[in-house]
């Protein structure tokens, strides 16, 4: 079975993607625009969310296993409008995160917002959603500039897992009929997801399996991981089954 990325790994990608996020940001014309992935946000809201949500991450991971919420980043200077003293910033909310992740290491308790998910609070599981943040937030901006690049490919791998794990994952009892949604990706590992009255959990699989799902959903790592963040849709990929089960799925709120 594959191993997921170490976390070495995950601080070198997080600090990669936040680079390309930059290299986005900075060739914009105007930081204005609409972010066509995030219709209610402009390219600077879109700088600001991820430089925020960065800082308010390295202070929850700072915090300490025993910190009962998520850190506030009130304290901490908003995003300049003036470019280069805007990406100065980014690169310093990046930076932030990327230091109280390596001082507190991957084993430690962290809160987190996932609870009963198949991802552990601790901050290797931070580490590891937050390179997913980052990757499909420099997608967003790569989109919005008109230079959409396809996610790394150790990047993409272990996101499919990552959001299954940790965002399609709850032990809230599914309220339609059990099924299943297997996902195939093209580089050689599939998922299959398990909706029922235990909830939602996910394993991987073989590339085939006996029974078949409700749903099967195949396409690049990085496809599948755009279209799980609502990126793309599944007619960019190949689908066959019955769809109705993921637009439930979509439309689904767990009371946890």
């Amino acid at each position: 079975m594959e191993k997921t990325l170490d976390f070495s790994d995950l601080l070198r990608l997080i600090d990669e993607r936040s680079t390309a996020f930059g290299a986005a940001v900075a060739a914009a014309t105007d930081l204005d625009v609409q972010v066509p992935t995030c219709p209610e946000w402009t390219l600077f809201d879109l700088v600001q969310h991820l430089g925020e949500g960065r800082r308010s991450w390295a202070a929850t991971v700072a915090a300490g296993p025993d910190a009962v919420a998520k850190a506030g980043c009130e304290d901490a200077p908003p995003a300049p409008r003036e470019r280069r003293a805007m990406l100065d910033w980014l690169a310093a909310s990046t930076r932030e995160l990327l230091v109280a992740l390596r001082e507190a290491g991957p084993d430690r308790a962290c809160w987190t917002w996932w609870g009963a998910s198949q991802s552990p609070s601790t901050c290797g599981a931070v580490a590891r959603h937050q390179l997913q943040q980052m990757a499909v937030h420099t997608y967003d901006a790569q989109l919005t500039v008109g230079t959409p690049q396809p996610l790394p490919d150790e990047v993409a791998l272990d996101g499919v897992e990552e959001f299954l794990f940790t965002c399609n994952a709850t032990t809230s009892p599914w309220p339609h009929k059990p099924t299943t949604i297997d996902y195939h990706a093209t580089e050689g590992r599939s998922w299959r997801l398990t909706v029922d009255g235990d909830g939602a959990r996910s394993t991987r699989i073989p590339g085939e399996t006996l029974e078949p799902a409700g749903l099967s959903v195949s396409g690049k790592a990085g496809e599948l991981v755009l279209a799980l963040y609502g990126r793309i849709g599944l007619e960019s990929l190949e689908v066959s089954g019955d769809l109705d089960i993921f637009d439930q799925l979509i439309a689904w709120e767990p009371e946890e």
